[in-house]
């Protein structure tokens, strides 16, 4: 079991080196470029002024994944609605680790009285994203096709939903 914690600032060359490489060779995302260090830094600190969670999976003092929700979208209507993103280095695939950090980013963002998750996937045929987004309660709500040109072809994304805390049953409080 992999110890599932806080990013701090010193996860940030493991956290860019992962997506770095999700960038350059995995349909997950649909940057085509890898944004540096800096870059991740920047994107940390933005989710973190936020008080939204930002995670790493650590292993004998490894960083093998990271995750974190960000406001659906910028618009106030939003604020308890929030997107997941979840990436693991390719030594972790299919080890259950993603599970582990989606487990607690779920559990987290209730806690901060979020109301939904939402799974924006990238490719239709990402099934490990679907997988264990579908294992942790997520439902499919829809594809839009063909709305990524990678890799020279087209692909879809996969949107997925899960209700959490008091979901829509009542008026949130903030």
């Amino acid at each position: 079991m992999s110890l599932i914690r806080p990013s701090t600032e010193a996860d940030l060359p493991a956290i860019t080196a992962i997506y770095g490489h999700h960038v350059l060779n995995g349909t997950g995302t649909f940057e085509t470029t890898p944004p540096t260090e800096q870059d991740m830094a920047g994107r940390r600190a933005d989710v973190l002024a936020k008080g939204l969670p930002w995670l790493v999976a650590e292993e004998g003092g490894r960083v093998l994944g990271y995750a974190y929700c960000q406001w659906f979208k910028p618009r106030p209507a939003y604020r308890f609605s929030a997107e997941d993103s979840i990436y693991l280095h390719p030594d972790a695939a299919g080890k259950g680790l993603g599970k582990q950090l989606l487990t607690e980013l779920v559990k987290q963002a209730e806690a901060l009285g979020l109301r939904k998750l939402i799974a924006v996937i990238g490719d239709s045929n990402n099934a490990g994203s679907v997988g264990v987004h579908r294992s942790l309660g997520f439902t499919q709500v829809g594809v839009i096709a063909n709305c990524g040109w990678k890799f020279d072809r087209w692909l879809d994304i996969v949107l997925m939903e899960r209700v959490i805390g008091a979901g829509s049953g009542t008026a949130p409080t903030a």
